[in-house]
């Protein structure tokens, strides 16, 4: 009897479908993630970072913004470097770091450099520095420095940057949307216009806001994606009955940047003039090596920290960091996010790092990479569909980072209250970063006065060595008006 040979095998292997091949790149169901939920969760980061695309040429471009030799940034060419270095970061993070961050223009470094850098330098040379700093934060992040540096933090101020990201960008929701403003002549800052909520776009940031709470609470999917989607409706039928327009001294009753309508043109081609427009060394010949290098100092400063607070803090709120802060490919994180001032500066769109605004994706479950991947996507389409971009006004997106602002804030329970040395530390780190509208400062608080109070009563030894060398130089920093003006 023979035996009948067996057909052979096809030399291809079947090809694996798309949802194997993200479950075994981004380990979808080892985070209890599902692709549904990540689409989601990139799409509310995109919806909530949009506002970027207008912001960033807003304060780096325009005569404004001109640098003391009198040349100013094309607009335009801001708003499409600004896209493509987003979603290249982007898509890079999600697809190499496997965490649901995405990546921008970061605010803090645009506005040093519109307001501080370009009175002392150009904007190639202000870019050139962007693009040094850059160089050392991969540097740091390669050799395992930055690691290591993140590993000597205490547990209790890692919570409390955490705690203080939350309070923050709870903080910026309620400024973006008209319900805190600055007063002349008064206290700081008080609710609304004169004490009350009178503006319309205000009012719809406070309805858009309740409906996220309760979808939210009642654990509806997609809770923050039906709030922004509802709310643009809203908005739109708004503005096209009222006419509200743009808000400023003239109409405090308007909308705050972008007034919601929809586009008459859909398709605008990139301008990328700005590609490549840098110089890295200019600096140090005009205003001296010295000068030049305080600069750079301040940049890598708030670079370093205002990246590592908010990747703890926003690891923290997707439930992906251990009892230590640590979270996943960490140090890949850390490589690719200093690759960001590098390419930033490239562009000329500012150095780019992690938007604590990713919380909001965080917030509708997203919990790998994917997320951002469909974040970065979506910037990379707004090259082409810019007016698509910015439909969203920036009081339905603030709602958003107040309901997650909240979520992040109930961790404040883990710190010992009970211990001053503990406490005082974690209160100052958490109440200046919205004070002071930056989270390096709120770190650099956090790091000096816990190191003097250990060390003055009695638990010096506790303080790892790495702590001491980064207060020192947060004291530098803290002082470099100072520094700056020896070497003016």
């Amino acid at each position: 009897m023979t035996k009948t040979k067996p057909a052979p095998e096809s030399s291809s292997k079947p090809a694996a479908s798309v949802p194997a091949l993200l479950e075994r790149w981004f380990h979808l169901s080892e985070r209890g993630t599902t692709v549904g939920r990540e689409v989601r969760g990139g799409l509310v980061t995109f919806v909530t970072i949009s506002y970027i695309l207008i912001l960033n040429p807003l304060i780096l471009g325009g005569e404004a913004s001109a640098d003391f030799a009198g040349t100013a940034l094309n607009p335009l060419q801001v708003a499409s470097s600004t896209a493509l270095a987003a979603g290249v970061l982007t898509l890079l993070f999600g697809a190499i770091a496997n965490l649901p961050f995405a990546m921008a223009a970061g605010l803090g470094i645009n506005s040093y450099l519109a307001v501080t850098m370009v009175h002392q330098v150009t904007w190639p040379e202000a870019m050139g520095l962007v693009l040094i700093n850059g160089v050392v934060i991969v540097l740091l992040a390669v050799t395992g420095a930055r690691t290591a540096i993140f590993n000597a933090i205490p547990d209790a101020l890692k919570t409390a940057t955490t705690v203080g990201i939350g309070f923050f960008i709870a903080f910026i929701g309620m400024v973006n949307a008209g319900f805190v403003t600055r007063t002349q002549g008064g206290p700081p800052v008080q609710l609304g216009l004169g004490g009350s909520i009178t503006s319309l776009p205000t009012v719809l940031f406070v309805i858009t806001l309740l409906l996220m709470g309760i979808l939210m609470i009642r654990r509806v999917p997609g809770a923050i994606l039906i709030g922004i989607a509802v709310g643009t409706v809203f908005a739109i039928v708004t503005e096209a009955m009222l006419g509200l327009g743009p808000g400023g001294p003239e109409n405090p009753g308007g909308w705050n940047l972008t007034v919601p309508a929809l586009p008459e043109q859909i398709v605008a081609m990139p301008d990328f003039g700005l590609v490549g427009a840098f110089d890295p060394f200019g600096a140090f010949a005009r205003i001296g090596p010295a000068a030049a290098s305080m600069l750079l100092l301040t940049l890598v400063f708030m670079n370093f920290f205002d990246a590592m607070g908010a990747m703890t803090g926003l690891a923290r709120n997707a439930e992906l960091a251990d009892e230590h802060g640590a979270f996943p490919r960490i140090r890949q994180a850390f490589v690719v996010e200093g690759f960001g001032a590098v390419l930033g500066g490239a562009t000329s769109s500012s150095s780019n790092t992690v938007f604590v605004d990713s919380a909001s994706g965080i917030g509708e479950g997203a919990r790998t990479g994917l997320a951002s991947v469909i974040s970065g996507l979506l910037f990379l389409a707004a090259l082409f569909f810019t007016p698509l971009a910015v439909i969203v006004p920036m009081e339905v997106g603030s709602a958003a980072l107040v309901i997650v602002g909240a979520m992040m804030m109930m961790q404040v329970a883990k710190i010992d209250w009970q211990d001053l040395a503990v406490g005082l530390p974690a209160f100052l780190c958490i109440t200046t970063m919205p004070l002071t509208y930056s989270i390096a400062n709120g770190i650099g608080v956090g790091f000096l006065s816990w190191v003097i109070i250990h060390a003055a009563t009695g638990r010096g030894r506790k303080i790892h060595w790495l702590l001491w060398l980064v207060s020192a130089g947060f004291a530098l920093y803290f002082a470099r008006a100072g520094v700056e003006a020896l070497f003016a």
